[in-house]
């Protein structure tokens, strides 16, 4: 299990960081290219609606890849990335996105924080 903190200027650095363990993890080209924009989106969404950072950890179980963004903020949609945004709606994309290209998201919300899981079978 490895922790990443992360702010605005470090989100190339986050990219590298769950690249380069979804390449260890053996995830093959495509596979690791969703899950960097998965976790981007997240990282994204985390700068920008909580304190402006938070933080990311990544392991592995078996034969699955797990990452999990971490912010201080929160929000009220329990729903939120499961329903289809439709075209004139501002925002909402980030997270319908990961769970397009995850196999599996887990969303936490907390009075005082959010954390969301990601799932990438390997």
């Amino acid at each position: 299990m490895e922790h990443a903190d992360f702010a605005a200027d470090a989100l190339s650095d986050v990219r590298r960081f769950v690249a380069r363990h979804a390449n260890t993890a053996g995830l093959n080209p495509d596979r690791t290219a969703d899950l960097t924009i998965a976790i981007n989106e997240l990282v994204t969404n985390s700068v920008i609606h909580a304190e402006g950072g938070g933080r990311l950890t990544v392991w592995r179980d078996g034969d699955t890849l797990l990452c999990e963004v971490s912010d201080d903020g929160t929000f009220d949609r329990p729903l939120a990335g499961r329903v289809r945004p439709t075209v004139s709606q501002p925002g909402g994309r980030g997270l319908w996105l990961v769970n397009q290209i995850c196999d599996l998201v887990q969303l936490r919300v907390y009075p005082q924080a959010t954390v969301v899981r990601v799932h990438q079978h390997v």
